[in-house]
């Protein structure tokens, strides 16, 4: 299955939003205007899926109904999420829920909706629910012994992947708390070791091209464990020395672990990857190439991406179209998502030879942004 579209009502920064979506998304936007909390929608839908409502709603990252309820709102709105999805051979699904929470701040289902090519499989609240209240404390989505009729959808939002690397905990293996399938990267060493030894040499042997190129003196990486049955990331360098001196994580650069990690998740390709500012400790010439590694790779893989970005770099890549750019614009009705295809200056801009970083960028600027320095003295 592939997303092609999200609707929210409500959530975060966003009154309301309804975007088409394709296989590669940009999205931009100034600081603060929802880009992390649109991705967080479907890391929401996947969060359901794999540890239900409850646990979904009440996590340390979102706090509740009331923290997620969009600021412009009326006080007690439902809050709406709605993805559309495709499958081949060519059957269509909707899958919709609407939550609020009851007098003792529990998350509750308001309604939950699956369509499958216009016919509708879930319409809830059910005669059951009805009988039973305490039964819409719960999703069908997330229960096995309901979402038999539509578990294609359930599957494909727990393969849902957030990644944002923090270095420190890939270095700092000893020290941290490892958690499965941890979006900064606590676990990224034994995922790399659990996956299939001829794909993992495979992988990583496609990775040490990449870095040979974007580092310079990078020689070799492979994975191994030590003799306390760590796993870890060895690498040489090219120098004086024929042999060389194997080192592990703890010595990359940032940038590096970045960049490794983003090539791990590209080749694994399954289910939807959203990516948070894949720019970040990366050189500019690097990140200028990222999006036509990604788009090699999509090739193969047909894995679908959503990036959040402030990178020129990045956006400068003549083959990014203009239905593949989600502007967030910041309102006091909340924030508005535009698909650069339908913003009539950006996609005549686009049209005409721009690329995204000159059509789309400099409607996120702040309005005010050149008095910035004016008011340091």
């Amino acid at each position: 299955m592939k997303f092609t579209r999200i609707h929210l009502e409500n959530w975060r920064n966003f009154a309301r939003a309804d975007v088409e979506i394709g296989l590669r998304a940009f999205l931009i936007g100034p600081n603060a205007s929802g880009k992390s909390n649109f991705l967080d929608a479907f890391r929401f839908l996947r969060d359901i899926a794999t540890d239900g409502l409850q646990k979904a709603v009440q996590s340390e990252r979102r706090g509740g109904i009331s923290k997620i309820r969009a600021l412009s709102a009326r006080r007690y709105s439902n809050i709406v999420i709605e993805c559309g999805l495709s499958e081949q051979p060519g059957s269509n699904w909707v899958y919709r829920i609407e939550i609020n929470q009851d007098k003792l701040r529990r998350p509750k289902v308001i309604k939950e909706t699956v369509i499958k090519d216009g016919e509708r499989k879930l319409a809830r609240p059910t005669v059951e629910d009805q009988k039973d209240l305490e039964l819409l404390y719960q999703t069908h989505l997330e229960q096995v012994s309901m979402n038999s009729p539509f578990r294609g959808i359930a599957d494909e939002l727990k393969s849902i992947r957030y990644l944002h690397l923090v270095p420190q905990l890939i270095r700092e293996q000893d020290r941290v708390l490892r958690k499965q399938f941890d979006p900064y990267g606590s676990d990224f060493l034994e995922h790399i070791w659990r996956t299939n030894e001829r794909t993992r040499k495979s992988w990583l042997a496609a990775i040490e091209k990449v870095i040979q190129i974007a580092v310079p003196g990078f020689k070799e990486l492979i994975s191994k464990k030590d003799e306390m049955g760590a796993p870890h990331l060895y690498f040489k360098y090219s120098h004086w020395r024929p042999q060389g001196a194997w080192q592990d994580e703890k010595d990359l650069s940032d940038g590096t672990i970045r960049l490794i990690g983003l090539l791990w998740a590209l080749l694994e390709g399954r289910g939807l990857l959203l990516l948070e500012e894949p720019e970040l400790s990366l050189h500019p010439a690097v990140v200028g190439n990222l999006p036509q590694m990604m788009y090699k790779l999509q090739k193969k893989n047909s894995r679908q991406v959503i990036i959040s970005t402030h990178s020129y770099d990045i956006l400068e890549d003549k083959g990014i179209a203009s239905d593949e750019v989600i502007l967030l614009i910041p309102s006091e009705e909340g924030t508005r998502a535009e698909v650069g295809a339908k913003v009539e200056d950006i996609k005549n801009m686009m049209d005409a030879g721009f690329s995204a970083a000159e059509a789309a960028i400099p409607s996120t600027k702040p309005k005010d942004i050149d008095k910035l320095s004016s008011v340091v003295d």
